[in-house]
């Protein structure tokens, strides 16, 4: 469950940087390396949906793909201050101090993609995906058929 808020905050980035981009400036202007961050921004918040999508219905794969959202979220957040040239020490401090709501987004992806990675490769996660009731109850005790009275 975990998975929708980080995918929700994976997918906050890359809008609020379109959504505060001037009318007259495109996307082929910004550097190879913004794009890459943005797309990796994107991508992990759809991988990180499928995933939690996927373990509503009990598929196994759905834990994967959550930690595989876990991790492009992750490498993103590296990602982004090498990819507009500043010092990682530098980029957290301005994000820190004049940061506002765009540093607790990235705070909180940070948090919950690591959280999200570590629960979704944990041993029990697999085997609650894993397991299937039966489909044909068992009958037993009194109200049971038996074959000898046929």
């Amino acid at each position: 469950m975990l998975g929708f808020p980080a995918a929700i905050a994976a997918g906050y980035v890359p809008v609020k940087i379109f959504l505060d981009m001037p009318a007259e400036f495109s996307l082929g202007a910004l550097p190879a390396w913004v794009l890459v961050d943005l797309a990796g921004y994107v991508v992990a918040g759809l991988v990180l949906l499928l995933g939690s999508l996927a373990t509503l219905f009990r598929a196994t794969a759905g834990a994967v793909l959550l930690g595989v959202g876990a991790l492009l979220a992750i490498g993103a957040l590296l990602t982004e201050p090498l990819s507009v040239g500043v010092p990682p020490a530098r980029f957290a401090d301005a994000m820190f101090t004049h940061g506002g709501f765009a540093m607790a987004d990235r705070v909180g992806l940070a948090a919950l993609a690591a959280l999200v990675l570590v629960l979704a490769f944990l041993p029990p996660t697999f085997r609650y995906l894993r397991y299937r009731t039966s489909a044909v109850p068992v009958l037993s005790g009194q109200g049971a058929y038996s074959s000898r009275g046929w």
